[in-house]
């Protein structure tokens, strides 16, 4: 079955990384007060310890459903229409974008200050991982699209099967860019925060990314772009 292709491979890694990331605040982090008595708004930090994880979850989810259902199915723009199916599957997206942002400040404004990184250190280490973040943004902006990092090609598959992958900006050194370097975005915002917490959600965050690379982007990138692949053998079998 297409929409859970790569899927078994997915919950598995997910079930190692909630070990990881449960597992250890309780067992280290617990013994050393981190918790204890922090809260921001009435609510306690380990409370926005989970929905700091529970959110990047429920966004790849949501992304895996809308990706495999539209592109093996066309149930999202069967039910919404071309236009406003793509539009309401954006906009969601977005939305979840910046859930992931907010509750990564908040849980790190209820855990500040547990690091203890040293303020320069922490001024230089944040002005290194601006540069690369700098440029993947300008990069996408000019030669890759925003439409295209939300996923626009599972929805216009034709169109996207004659659009060839982009080799320039940061995606000369990587074709994984946005993978690579856009959630060094989340990294940087815990060390400004000095938040311990923090980090530990962005090293979730981003090897999350990659599972969701590899059992959901990556089957599905071969499949929209198999016509490119059958044509470049076609023109190698006739040279």
């Amino acid at each position: 079955m297409k929409l859970l292709e790569g899927q078994f491979w997915h919950l598995l890694c997910l079930v190692l990384l909630l070990i990881g990331v449960f597992y250890f605040p309780n067992k280290v982090l617990n013994a050393s007060g981190i918790f204890n008595g922090r809260s921001l708004f009435g609510v306690d930090t380990t409370a926005w310890y989970l929905i700091a994880i529970a959110i990047p979850i429920l966004h790849q989810l949501y992304v895996l459903l809308c990706w495999r259902l539209q592109l093996h199915y066309q149930f999202i723009t069967r039910l919404l229409g071309t236009k406003s199916g793509y539009r309401i599957y954006k906009q969601k997206f977005l939305f979840f974008m910046m859930l992931r942002l907010l509750s990564l400040i908040l849980l790190c404004l209820s855990n500040t200050n547990t690091l203890g990184l040293d303020r320069d250190f922490s001024f230089v280490l944040r002005a290194i991982l601006l540069i690369p973040i700098i440029y993947l943004l300008y990069s996408v902006k000019k030669h890759f699209g925003v439409d295209r990092v939300i996923g626009e090609d599972h929805f216009q598959p034709r169109k996207y099967r004659s659009i060839p992958f982009v080799r320039r900006g940061i995606f000369r050194h990587t074709s994984n860019a946005m993978y690579v370097f856009g959630f060094l975005l989340l990294w940087w915002i815990a060390i400004l925060f000095d938040s311990l917490l923090g980090l530990i959600v962005a090293l979730f965050s981003h090897l999350y990314i990659w599972v969701h690379y590899y059992f959901t982007e990556l089957p599905d990138i071969k499949h929209i772009y198999r016509s490119i692949e059958a044509t470049n053998s076609i023109k190698r079998v006739s040279e």
